[in-house]
């Protein structure tokens, strides 16, 4: 018997429209009755097939209206392909070479055509094969300087920001998983909800009641909900990212909206920071963890030092007025506006760290880097140094004012493994 999977295989093709078949044609020559479909998706939410023909291969995706993973007891719009499509036309012309090119689209059916990354890996299946990625911080850092900057209020209107805060403000559905399961599920007993037991039994019940923690996940939960910075791709970790050794590509933006610079920032230094502690369970790799964490330290460096260079050479938003740099006032006004306002976004990283960290080991969705490590008490022991760190960074988070003050904690919880 088929599976929904499988009769989606088989339909996909009849779902495209005339115009898609003709781009797909264009792309890797044949026709649909001599094309192959493979399923290749992972996640938890779509489905992603490889279409292979004579010259080529293209990758179509496809929305369900509910959570692949789970099935059509949880529900979810299908439209969330829309805000895909516009997050990645948007990076497309901010950052061109980070994103795959979008060939077509099929909004009735949920269907987005794009070009195959043949030549990628994902980064978190790279990570855990220990492969180093000499160009990678450099080019993330890149996307996340440009996308972020050129999409807040440091470079558009006012006008033009509200047009764009108005379309993403849409993607309700999105932002609500994101809502329920960075900052609320995790630290409560929900049934959604999972974590190595028995070994983190104890750990998870001393997390839904901890009062500190909650005062600091509503903190941070509140500046989600209402500080539409910048348009943010609004699930930035390892497994949305596609790398080889020379090229980095960012897929999979369909949370995309509106809110905190430091979310994306943050999500990505937790996924570094998670397959650093899952070393120790995997018999260590000490030159390995020494890259891990010389990441954490470019990503936040080298992001600071690219964003803080646009405010010299874009800063014409509604953020900051020209004519309200006057009277020599314009090198001291920027200059603390600008310090002030990244100093800001590191705190709100590593609070969107924090939260990453421990929604990956005691909520939903969980991370591979750790669940790969067999043995559940080895495992355990580096997913609780991993929540370790991330409550004192959640709940003293002004205490760290810099990258390495967050690297001595990180190192002084794996020492003490």
């Amino acid at each position: 018997m088929c599976s929904n999977t499988c009769l989606s295989k088989l339909a996909v093709i009849p779902q495209l429209s005339s115009q898609s078949i003709a781009a797909i044609h264009q792309r890797i020559a044949g026709t649909p009755d001599t094309w192959t479909v493979d399923e290749i998706g992972d996640g938890n939410v779509n489905l992603v097939f490889l279409v292979s023909g004579p010259d080529g291969q293209v990758v179509v995706k496809q929305a369900l209206p509910y959570v692949r993973s789970v099935g059509e007891s949880w529900p979810l719009t299908a439209r969330r392909s829309f805000f895909e499509r516009k997050a990645l036309e948007e990076h497309a012309v901010i950052a061109p070479e980070y994103v795959p090119r979008v060939l077509t689209f099929e909004e009735p059916a949920a269907i987005t055509v794009m070009e195959f990354l043949g030549s990628h890996i994902v980064l978190r299946n790279g990570l855990m094969q220990s492969t180093r990625y000499p160009r990678f911080s450099d080019h993330i850092t890149d996307f996340l300087a440009k996308t972020l900057f050129f999409t807040s209020d440091l470079f558009l209107s006012a006008a033009e920001k509200k047009a764009k805060v108005s379309l993403f403000n849409e993607n309700v559905e999105l932002c609500k998983i994101t809502e329920d399961l960075i900052f609320t599920d995790p630290y409560l007993v929900d049934s959604r909800n999972r974590w190595t037991s028995p070994q983190l039994d104890s750990l998870a019940k001393a997390f839904s009641t901890d009062r500190e923690l909650k005062v600091a996940i509503t903190e941070l939960k509140a500046k989600f909900l209402t500080a539409s910075e910048a348009l943010i791709h609004g699930d930035l970790h390892t497994g949305s990212i596609m790398v080889n050794q020379q090229e980095t590509k960012i897929i999979d933006p369909e949370f995309a909206c509106y809110g905190p610079m430091g979310f994306d920032v943050g999500l990505l230094l937790a996924n570094f920071v998670l397959s650093y502690f899952s070393q120790a369970g995997l018999g260590g790799n000490p030159a390995y963890e020494q890259w891990l964490l010389q990441q954490v330290t470019e990503i936040w460096s080298e992001f600071a030092r690219k964003f803080s260079a646009l405010w010299d050479s874009h800063l014409q938003g509604d953020y900051l007025p020209q004519r309200l740099l006057t009277n020599g006032s314009r090198a001291y006004v920027i200059d603390q506006l600008r310090t002030d306002y990244l100093a800001r976004v590191f705190d709100d990283s590593l609070g969107f760290a924090a939260s990453e960290v421990i929604r990956r080991v005691l909520g939903f969705a969980h991370v591979a880097d750790m669940e790969r490590i067999e043995d559940p008490e080895r495992r355990a022991v580096c997913e609780s140094h991993a929540l370790h760190v991330a409550r004192e960074l959640l709940v003293s988070h002004r205490k760290y004012t810099d990258i390495a003050t967050v690297l001595d904690l990180i190192r002084a919880q794996r020492t003490w493994a």
